[in-house]
């Protein structure tokens, strides 16, 4: 055993080491059964229940292992839930879809695993080098992911421009990574924090930080970094689409909390500026811009960066609140977003491709069940009470008002109402327009569990949130100790 690790190091990564064997598991199954994506199917939802099993030992606990480059903490589990539920759920509604369009399960199922891996060690990282490595575990598998469709043009244009601009966009992040470091001389996020306390707000401390930020921004495809998501979001297959847009935004705004909360809170009034602007911008631009399209994956990008200038409105209120209410808001957008793609997922057959406005037309006559799950999701993305979203935003919201960014708080209002426009326009076009587009529309048993554990989550979390919020308050418990945030002027 290497000098400095210890057994309990191999324990506290152990939901990681059983993720890691079951993805070899993956592509032994596939190898050995190949015509068998029932069996791959299957070996990938055990990896997944058994890590989730596993990952339950670790509630409640609170500690770092190998040697400060990873904490086990209430932070990270809680992320590692949302990442195994959204895994779970596109593996789910992957099934009927690989078969339509006629690709191999083994190595689809195989890299959504590796995918997962990644932003586990992201959630749990508290060193640049551990985050990085999460980071790109990630990013390495979408870029193969989202170009998985090969005779598709579509989905190699966008895994190409994906690939592209995640590899401008790491550059980035690692040249405001090695700033911080030359400040520290330590990749360790509690020493970074410590030697920028020392150093202060020196030219050298908020050039690295506005890197870091472009760099995370592009992530969470924040404006005016959200250029790639719209086209990657449209060319991808729809359950990566689906996973891409609830897995890797959750981890990187897990990296984004780690690295500003516990690695630069003596700079929180610097990079709090620069948040409260990508939120405004965010939201602005994201809703304004879905409100012309009439792709539906396209126009769900554009509500995803929406959502994503709402999450940093809970990272600019600073407060362990403001903290709690990011991580509430982004498990309720899991159940609503998932659901959302699971019924653009179940609109693809073989003569119809299913990602346009009008493919909708009719479907509560053919299908009632994605009809009213639909008009749920819907509901709760623009925040219509008594829906999880709505719950979410309030708690949003009120986190800014709490701090005095009460002007932060009234533009996400008036986003949210913007954005009603576009999500009732879905509505309308399922329960009024009647012209059925294509063949009959079939919902498997794994789509109708798809639908129905979303479509649950999205109504009982609204009615009844506190489960979320005491977990969430919990995770934020463990973060770091609220930061003193006084208002923008």
């Amino acid at each position: 055993m290497p000098a400095g690790f210890t057994a309990a190091d191999f324990y506290y990564i152990l939901p990681e080491i059983v993720l890691t064997a079951g993805a070899l598991v993956v592509l032994l199954v596939d190898l050995l059964f190949k015509d068998r994506d029932d069996l791959t199917l299957t070996a990938t939802l055990g990896t997944l229940l058994v890590t989730g099993v596993v990952l339950f030992s670790f509630v409640g606990v609170d500690t770092t292992a190998s040697r400060g480059l990873l904490a086990i903490d209430g932070f990270a589990t809680l992320f590692k839930f949302i990442f195994l539920f959204a895994a779970a759920v596109t593996v789910l509604m992957s099934s009927s879809y690989l078969k339509v369009e006629g690709v191999p399960a083994g190595e689809y199922y195989f890299l959504i695993v590796c995918a997962t891996l990644g932003m586990m060690f992201m959630a749990s990282g508290v060193d640049l080098i551990t985050l990085f490595i999460g980071l790109e575990t990630m990013a390495v598998s979408f870029y193969i992911l989202v170009g998985f469709l090969k005779p598709n043009q579509r989905s190699n244009e966008a895994s190409v421009k994906y690939y592209l601009l995640g590899a401008f966009s790491t550059g980035i992040l690692l040249y405001g990574m090695s700033l911080l470091y030359a400040v520290s001389g330590s990749t360790n996020l509690g020493e970074i924090a410590a030697a920028v306390g020392a150093e202060g707000s020196s030219g050298l401390v908020i050039l690295a930080v506005i890197l870091v930020t472009a760099g995370m921004a592009f992530k969470i495809a924040a404006v005016p970094f959200h250029m790639w998501a719209p086209d990657v979001y449209e060319g991808a297959p729809t359950p990566i689409t689906a996973f891409l847009s609830v897995g890797s935004k959750a981890a990187a705004f897990a990296m984004l909390l780690r690295v500003f909360v516990e690695g630069l809170p003596t700079v929180v009034a610097d990079w709090q500026v620069f948040f409260w602007w990508l939120a405004v911008l965010t939201m602005t631009v994201g809703n304004v811009a879905a409100i012309t399209q009439s792709n539906i994956k396209r126009m769900l990008a554009y509500s995803s960066i929406a959502h994503s200038g709402y999450v940093l409105i809970g990272v600019v209120a600073g407060t362990s609140r403001g903290w709690t209410a990011a991580m509430v808001y982004l498990v309720v957008y899991a159940f609503m977003q998932l659901g959302a793609f699971a019924v653009v997922t179940a609109l693809r057959r073989r003569d119809v491709v299913g990602d346009e406005l009008k493919d909708l037309s009719g479907l509560y006559s053919q299908s009632p069940l994605a009809a009213v799950a639909m008009l749920v999701f819907m509901l709760s993305l623009g925040g219509i009470p008594p829906t999880a979203g709505f719950m979410g935003k309030i708690w949003i919201f009120g986190a800014a008002i709490d701090q005095g960014f009460v002007s932060l708080a009234i533009i996400g209002v008036v986003n949210s109402a913007i954005s009603l426009f576009y999500y009732i326009r879905v509505v309308v076009f399922m329960w009024i327009k009647d012209e059925v587009v294509g063949s009959e529309i079939t919902i498997g048993p794994a789509m109708a569990t798809v639908l129905c554990v979303t479509l649950v989550g999205s109504i009982v979390f609204g009615i009844y949130p506190q489960p979320i919020f005491e977990q969430a308050l919990a995770a934020a418990s463990t973060l770091g100790p609220a930061a003193s945030v006084a208002a923008l002027p």
